[in-house]
């Protein structure tokens, strides 16, 4: 064989090998999760076949979401009075026991990295938190939103940010992790401030961990990629959601109105005009480990929930 032939044949059997490479490429998210406030109405009605069904679409991660049997009696009255604008009251454990809830996820072979509770019960009850996550196995206790009252100005702002190091600081002590998942607000100027950014460079990264819901922080007039180059290692966790098309709120997206009016504009995550590929993979280099797909409330859960995850498993 003279040089030139060899060199030509190398070149033949490097070029094949690549294609063999880029055929079995593993795919960008490996335990792709959910958060099951993506189809609440289909497990107050059967909460087993509701995990069952998610279960069998390739889910393996679950986000939860309060208030559960142990919350605080501010926490239940509060979700009592948003029901009728939602539609549906159940939460939690949906009337199951923790022990039976545990039973459920193992036999699904579905495991519970993170929970969403409310602001009431992260500062009065954290030793019951810590005492459900040795039952339902959840490392995170995530806040979904400050209350309205405690985000009116800066100093509220001010004032929430030592809190969060407090919750923090508790959370650690029983085995836990704090996270702020952000609504929407507080990503416009207030006093010349933006108060989501205040909150991510004044709280203890050690402490205070953050799951970004994508569809709010755009929304909220945020780019997600930007908010991971900027703080690396804080964003653990993600809501992964797509946009029929672009939108913002009406205002500063500070009240559950100006969400759910949002609402209609969600769509699974294969259908909309965000890059989620690209987001994603920025969103595991800056350190993320967690990723929920989260429809709000989906029409059809069976079908789109499983076309989101088809979608998801491509990337």
């Amino acid at each position: 064989m003279n040089r030139r032939h060899f060199i030509n044949s190398s070149a033949l059997i490097a070029s094949t090998f690549l294609i063999d490479l880029d055929a079995f490429a593993a795919p960008l998210l490996k335990n792709i999760g959910i958060q099951l406030f993506s189809l609440p109405k289909l497990l107050e009605k059967d909460f087993k076949m509701g995990i069952q069904l998610l279960a069998k679409m390739g889910y393996r991660e679950i986000e939860m979401y309060g208030p559960f049997p142990f919350s605080t009696k501010l926490a239940m009255e509060r979700w009592v009075s948003i029901g009728p604008a939602l539609g549906f009251n159940g939460s939690g454990y949906f009337g199951q026991s923790a022990e039976a809830v545990k039973a459920i996820f193992a036999e699904a072979k579905i495991s519970v990295p993170s929970i969403h509770t409310d602001f009431d019960t992260l500062q009065k009850n954290m030793e019951q938190l810590g005492e459900a996550s040795q039952r339902i196995g959840f490392k995170y206790v995530v806040l979904p939103a400050i209350p309205p009252e405690n985000r009116k100005t800066l100093d509220d702002y001010k004032k929430t940010i030592d809190t969060f190091n407090k919750i923090g600081e508790q959370a650690k002590k029983v085995g836990l992790r704090f996270a702020y998942h952000n609504h929407g607000y507080g990503m416009q100027e207030v006093e010349g401030k933006i108060p989501l950014q205040m909150i991510i460079e004044n709280t203890d990264p050690k402490l205070v961990a953050l799951e970004m819901d994508l569809f709010w922080h755009i929304a909220g007039g945020g780019d997600p990629v930007e908010y991971f180059k900027k703080y690396p290692g804080r964003y653990k966790m993600m809501h992964v959601k797509n946009m029929k098309k672009k939108v913002k709120f009406s205002t500063d997206g500070g009240d559950s109105k100006e969400w759910i009016e949002l609402f209609p504009f969600m769509t699974t995550t294969g259908d909309g005009v965000l890059d989620l590929k690209s987001i994603i993979a920025a969103a595991q280099k800056s350190g993320m480990d967690h990723f929920f797909v989260e429809q709000d409330v989906v029409a059809d859960p069976e079908i789109n929930l499983k076309k989101s995850i088809d979608y998801l498993k491509t990337l």
